[in-house]
């Protein structure tokens, strides 16, 4: 397994590492860690005056890339300190890290086309408390842009030895599929527990409707066909699931799934939620504000991971 992992010193950063001991990782893998400064540094032919013989502008110039210099630096310490916790935290793992600059969002999503990973890692907020809340957010834009699966981490600053809970937004579609396969396909330790998630939105019959009895008996049968539907879908998911030593249940849920998947989660205390990019809507619907993906991911009080 390849993670890129979105490091830039801040709180939720540092919670970042400690949850991935409860994402089911294996015991081998390869992480390479990236800190991006959101900064600019003018080129170096600009600041010996190359481009320009104004003192002022040079020394505008020169003060700007200083700044900048000393930016990196600190976010060069930044790499090296999370390189080095994931060491202890994974000791059989291939650790690398990186400093640059530039924009965090697009530096991380360049890097995530080079390097391939199967997972990208970042906290939801950032340097900022509000970041996550405002639109061109780090974590909203690798989310909504990646080409790979996201864990958008909201961990705790210690170790947690409860055992590990999983909530699964499942709608029988390939994107809820992929979240089962994803969850599945990790090493969970005993006493691990997932909670599939349906989420329907039943047919009412007409105000009319509802004193015809043929029309009210077709809307039932609609409504118990759906459920029947998700349930033998489940059962697989549920099968798949204990292979992978997790004990699986299945809840069919009435309501508004980026709501319902959430206020699940927390109720019932779950460590992280892994919902398929694609689920509850159509392909295209994690592009849109207010995807049921991406507001999970914004409103979820745990870890989110949005599975491609």
């Amino acid at each position: 397994m390849k993670l890129l992992i979105a490091y830039d010193g801040s709180r939720c950063a540092e919670a970042a590492l400690d949850d991935l001991k409860r994402a089911g990782l294996p015991a081998n893998g390869e992480a390479f860690i990236l800190s991006v400064a959101e900064v600019w540094l003018p080129p170096a032919e600009s600041a010996n005056g190359s481009l320009t013989d104004d003192p002022y502008i040079r020394s505008l110039v020169e003060r700007r890339r200083e700044k900048g210099e000393r930016a990196l630096a600190e976010y060069e310490a930044y790499a090296h300190h999370a390189e080095s916790r994931m060491r202890t935290l994974f000791p059989d793992w291939e650790i690398t890290a990186e400093a640059t600059y530039g924009s965090p969002a697009w530096e991380l999503l360049a890097k995530a086309d080079d390097l391939k990973p199967d997972l990208i890692v970042t906290g939801s907020q950032g340097q900022s408390a509000l970041s996550r809340f405002l639109l061109g957010s780090v974590s909203q834009k690798v989310l909504s842009e990646a080409r790979c699966s996201v864990r958008v981490a909201r961990g705790k600053n210690e170790v947690d030895p409860s055992p590990i809970r999983l909530t699964i937004g499942f709608d029988g579609s390939r994107g809820a599929r992929a979240a089962v396969d994803s969850v599945a396909a990790r090493v969970w330790p005993d006493g691990t527990e997932a909670q599939l998630i349906s989420v329907t939105d039943p047919i009412s019959p007409t105000a009319i409707g509802r004193f015809v009895p043929p029309v009210n008996a077709a809307v039932e049968a609609v409504n118990e066909a759906e459920t029947d539907w998700l349930t033998a879908q489940a059962a697989d998911a549920i099968k798949d699931l204990a292979a992978a030593n997790v004990t699986a249940s299945h809840m069919i849920i009435p309501g508004a799934p980026k709501r319902v998947i959430v206020d699940e989660a927390e109720k019932w205390g779950a460590d992280s939620i892994f919902v398929g990019a694609n689920a509850f809507g159509s392909k295209l619907e994690r592009f849109l504000l207010g995807s049921v993906s991406s507001a999970v991911a914004a409103r979820a009080h745990c870890t989110v991971e949005v599975v491609r």
